[in-house]
């Protein structure tokens, strides 16, 4: 018994080298977008987020086109695409009458159709998987250190601007009002989204990396309702995520990236029925109560 354990869940990590840069890679991954995940969510930003995963695209393909598959001007380009297509899509929706979501959405898929041109016009299918994808099992020391750097920086601006990212997912009408730090703070936000998805791009790609940052925190939000316990949460529903779904693609011989995914949303399913906040179970009992 003892030796299957060990051959199902420890042997994987243990045994290849691959699967320990892959494990390590997704947890520091999750230390830092969960938590971002949750303001997200809990600022109804969750669509605007996938919009930004899809907006790197153009700049990751421009570092494609003239680097070929080179994690730092791939990186470069990425954030410099998402950070442009972030205030693009602001300044539409401050100058004009049309609403952030609405503008998000036309940068959104026009960045992807461009993107998705400038792999294609140089690269092979399986380059343009690749970009989409990810290849978490094809981390290097390069992608880690990039990754453990953006998990340091976000967590650092977390750590310092806490009090107000939270005041302004409760009112930000009013922390514009009483601090000059709401338009700041909310750009520094945005910064550290795009941080987070490019780190992302390199291990599940631009269609994935939003799924991360975002299903952990929509599960949690059914456990809690505090912001500290959600993201740790979070967190740790990222991590559980990431060691299944990197489990089942080693023995099930499957896609480690949307495995990844897809264990996460088996948790957010989870969630969603047994939840202590405001899940179906929860108002199930609270139905039956008010009615006995």
């Amino acid at each position: 018994m003892m030796d299957f354990l060990y051959g199902l869940l420890i042997a994987p990590f243990a045994d290849f080298a691959f699967m320990q840069r892959a494990l390590f890679g997704s947890l520091m991954l999750s230390l830092g977008a969960c938590p971002v995940g949750v303001f997200l969510m809990l600022r109804r930003m969750s669509l605007s987020g996938d919009a930004m995963a899809h907006a790197i695209l153009p700049g990751a393909a421009a570092g494609f086109l003239l680097y070929g598959l080179e994690i730092l001007p791939m990186t470069i380009g990425g954030l410099i695409a998402g950070i442009i297509v972030a205030l693009g899509a602001g300044a539409v929706s401050r100058f004009t009458i049309q609403r952030e979501d609405a503008s998000m959405a036309a940068f959104y898929l026009i960045s992807l159709a461009v993107g998705v041109l400038m792999v294609s016009i140089r690269g092979s299918s399986v380059d343009l998987m690749h970009v989409l994808f990810g290849t978490v099992l094809a981390l290097n020391n390069e992608a880690l250190s990039l990754i453990g750097g953006i998990v340091v920086v976000t967590l650092a601006s977390l750590a310092i601007f806490w009090r107000a990212l939270v005041a302004e997912c409760l009112d930000p009408l009013f922390l514009r009002s009483v601090s000059r730090m709401g338009s700041p703070v909310h750009f520094i936000f945005l910064g550290l989204v795009v941080l987070n998805l490019v780190g992302g791009f390199q291990a599940l790609g631009t269609l994935l990396s939003v799924g991360l940052m975002m299903l952990p925190a929509a599960a949690a939000r059914f456990w809690t309702v505090r912001v500290e316990p959600m993201c740790v949460l979070a967190v740790l529903i990222g991590f559980a995520s990431c060691i299944a779904g990197l489990l089942l693609s080693y023995h099930a011989s499957l896609p480690s990236g949307p495995a990844i995914i897809l264990s996460a949303g088996v948790v957010y399913f989870v969630s969603i029925m047994f939840g202590s906040r405001g899940a179906l179970r929860a108002r199930i009992v609270h139905h039956r109560h008010r009615t006995a």
